[in-house]
């Protein structure tokens, strides 16, 4: 039903801060899409992760999105935890396709979407906006 291309507006990764927290929400969504396929329930898997990786929930949080930089120690950390070779965080990637969880999302979106009216859709846009802005 979707391409797979993931859609953005950004322009192309360049920054190794960027690349590093890029690569970081990937093993975390990994990580996430695992958990919740085990039969996990998706609350606390934020601190799940952080605990996997040996920070702490506002470490990661802080580093999910942004506001700290992910730094030489912590980037070896992660792949450590996540056997990955070093250096694996500090390349930059092509972008995959869309995740099984992202699809079903957008379908969800698109059905709901869908099936309201004009009111109704314009609501959708502006409580996705507000969320997306928080």
């Amino acid at each position: 039903m979707f391409s797979q291309h993931r859609f953005s507006t950004q322009p192309a990764v360049s920054s190794p801060a960027t690349i590093r927290r890029l690569n970081a929400l990937a093993l975390f969504q990994t990580f996430a899409e695992e958990r919740i396929n085990a039969g996990d329930p998706p609350k606390g898997l934020e601190a799940a992760w952080a605990t996997r990786i040996g920070v702490s929930g506002a470490t990661w949080s802080m580093a999910k999105s942004g506001a700290r930089p992910i730094g030489d120690k912590l980037a070896r950390q992660i792949e450590h935890h996540c056997d990955k070779p070093a250096g694996w965080i500090d390349e930059e990637r092509e972008p995959t396709g869309l995740t099984p969880a992202e699809q079903q999302f957008l379908s969800q979106a698109l059905k709901t979407y869908r099936g309201t009216n004009s009111e109704g859709r314009k609501k959708l846009r502006l409580l996705l906006k507000e969320f997306g802005s928080t």
